[in-house]
């Protein structure tokens, strides 16, 4: 237990506190005598109950302000966690499909290079080759048909 030399009003009051709490009761003692000095001229007890009544209305006011803001937290707390599933979702749904256009690609290289081991006339070369044979062959039957 501490004990804390306190003063409002001018007047010295010796309180006790728990330990480690001391500097909040001085704030607190503080937030009181700035109170209580805004009432010169009036009894000691009048300026101690007037300063209480100022302090318990200002901290209703302060309750009824947070009350306002809860429901106003709460739905914002709503909105943010839907925001988050619905990244959480469009991001694996992203994943997914990059996973399956990766899967595609692949089976795709997988078809070319099947295609360009069974069927060698594919390759451009191969093309190009067949197109000389069909030239060579149109001139000999154009020849042919020459003939008498």
């Amino acid at each position: 237990m501490a004990d804390v030399k306190l003063t409002i009003a001018g007047r010295p009051y010796d309180v006790h506190c728990a330990d480690g709490e001391e500097a909040q009761l001085m704030r607190l003692a503080a937030v009181v005598d700035e109170q209580v000095r805004t009432m010169p001229g009036v009894t000691e007890v009048r300026q101690l109950l007037f300063a209480a009544l100022m302090l318990a209305d200002e901290a209703q006011e302060a309750r009824g302000k947070v009350e306002k803001a809860e429901p106003q937290s709460d739905s914002l707390r709503a909105a943010v966690a839907l925001a988050e599933s619905r990244e959480a979702a469009a991001r694996d749904e992203l994943k997914a499909a990059v996973e399956r256009e990766k899967a595609a690609l692949k089976e795709l290289d997988t078809a070319r290079q099947n295609a360009a081991t069974a069927a060698p006339a594919a390759n451009p070369s191969n093309d190009r080759a067949l197109l000389q044979i069909a030239d060579r062959i149109e001139t000999l039957a154009a020849k042919v048909e020459q003939l008498p």
